[in-house]
């Protein structure tokens, strides 16, 4: 595990698919030894700073726990905490928090705040979400996918909804482990072409395959993994009225789902709005595993922290 060690998680594009593969057997080994009550203290004397400048459930309890977990400790910093919002700079904050922590989570709207945040920190600097990417959310999804599937390479996920950040991280993460995905969007609302066009070129190297396009019952056929998100995300609440609109044939329901394989699963990355953008009896269904999901961001983010801290 010593190739990871002190190296920043921005981005799915900071691991390759074999990497990606090494944190999921991680998590599961770390999972295990949990779940039979044996001690796995991998971080014991380090501390974590954790910067919150969007509201979190998952992210925040998931991490504070696996460091408890992993035998160290988690500070938690809101914006009124830090003086970011008094005019600190990025650079300073990062330089300063070098001085005290082991590692910085940064969960905040602006991409470019991470990227900053880890070219002057001296020590790793993770993703806990960000408006273009949410890689721990995606490797938990994966993580899920395999404990479900038994296999990664060649199933087909499908993800219905906004290109928004899961969407780049599943495009990115699906291309590197050799899975196919398959994205449908409103018109105006497709995910970033860069990151398409990086997923086509993995995915060719890996053998997946990339679809990206509008019809949700094409991408939903044959799918073994269906997969939707909000479709108002934080910070976007003034366009709460017009996306309600654009995205109501976006809805995953009962009739979407019947496309897909008979023995699907579905995943979402909470917080959900019941019929809204899933229906009631999906995610409450005998398909659903997004509490398995839920659950799998600590697993993943213990091994996160323990190979990069």
């Amino acid at each position: 595990m010593t190739r990871f060690r002190g190296r920043h998680l921005l981005s799915m594009r900071d691991l390759t698919g074999e990497e990606i593969v090494e944190v999921l057997t991680f998590a599961r080994e770390l999972k295990r030894r949990q779940k039979i009550g044996e001690p796995h203290a991998l971080c014991r004397g380090k501390t974590l700073a954790m910067i919150f400048q969007k509201a979190s459930t998952r992210t925040r309890v998931s991490f504070e726990v696996a460091m408890w977990q992993l035998g160290g400790y988690a500070l938690y910093l809101s914006g009124q905490d830090l003086q970011l919002g008094r005019g600190e700079s990025i650079a300073d904050t990062a330089r300063v928090l070098s001085r005290y922590v082991d590692g910085i989570m940064v969960r905040t709207f602006a991409h470019a705040d991470v990227e900053e945040m880890a070219r002057y920190a001296d020590v790793p600097v993770i993703n806990g979400l960000t408006d273009h990417e949410h890689p721990c959310q995606i490797l938990a999804d994966l993580l899920t996918i395999w404990e479900q599937k038994g296999k990664l390479a060649g199933l087909k996920l499908a993800f219905i909804g906004d290109g928004n950040n899961i969407a780049h991280s599943l495009l990115l993460g699906c291309a590197r482990v050799g899975m196919n995905i398959a994205v449908a969007t409103p018109r105006g609302y497709e995910p970033a072409p860069e990151v398409v066009e990086v997923a086509r070129t993995d995915a060719a190297a890996s053998g997946g395959a990339v679809e990206v396009g509008h019809d949700p019952t094409q991408a939903v056929a044959g799918a073994d993994v269906v997969v939707t998100d909000v479709w108002t995300s934080m910070g976007q609440e003034a366009e709460r009225a017009r996306r309600l609109v654009d995205f109501a044939p976006y809805q995953v329901n009962g009739r979407l789902v019947e496309r897909a394989k008979p023995d699907f699963i579905f995943l979402h990355c909470l917080p959900a709005h019941r019929d809204e953008e899933v229906t009631t009896d999906v995610i409450d269904g005998p398909h659903s595993a997004v509490w398995d999901e839920a659950e799998n961001r600590l697993h993943v983010q213990k091994a996160i922290l323990a190979m990069f801290l």
